[in-house]
């Protein structure tokens, strides 16, 4: 595995949160301060014409990290575990957003249209993460990062702790994997 920006930052992090886990306060707060700005990165790329909402997004899933630490698995990369979390909590905040302004707007024909397609685009999300959940990490973490978040297979290799060639072993044996759990559950469906 190359050493790289990314890798080394992923270290830092991670050993930061291990130690944090085992008791020692000053790593803990390190970690969640240097998360924070990762977070504060990641979540304004993300929410470009929503750029008010970052901070009390990026306190949210810091917590969410907090409350749900010892879900992390030591074995595997530190990147992928946060950034579902804070997937998770920006979705949260989209669909709360949208309920709010679908409650200020109007009821109209065209509405009624687009907020049919936004619930199947929702649907299909839900059901995508259900069928992701089912895979080994080493399948999912790069099918997320290659086909999902649309890493090139050298930064998902980094962003995954594996090699180029595992990471694209892992995107095509997961693909096949999805498509018999898909075909699957439409003959049991």
């Amino acid at each position: 595995m190359r050493e790289g920006g990314l890798n080394e930052r992923e270290a830092v992090l991670r050993d930061l949160l291990l130690r944090g886990m085992a008791g020692d306060g000053a790593a803990y707060h390190s970690f969640l301060k240097s998360l924070s700005a990762h977070l504060r990165a990641f979540l304004r790329a993300r929410l470009i014409n929503m750029q008010d909402e970052v901070e009390d997004l990026v306190q949210e899933a810091l917590l969410a990290v907090h409350n749900q630490r010892h879900t992390y698995d030591p074995a595997q990369p530190l990147t992928p575990w946060v950034q579902a979390i804070a997937r998770y909590k920006l979705v949260d905040l989209l669909r709360r957003r949208a309920g709010r302004e679908m409650l200020n707007e109007p009821l109209d024909d065209g509405l009624a249209v687009f907020a049919a397609s936004d619930s199947e685009a929702a649907d299909a999300r839900r059901d995508l993460d259900h069928l992701l959940a089912q895979l080994p990490d080493r399948q999912r973490f790069p099918i997320v990062h290659m086909k999902l978040e649309g890493l090139s297979v050298a930064e998902a290799a980094r962003a995954c702790g594996m090699t180029e060639s595992a990471v694209k072993v892992g995107v095509h044996r997961g693909l096949k994997a999805l498509a018999a759990l898909v075909r699957s559950s439409h003959e049991n469906g």
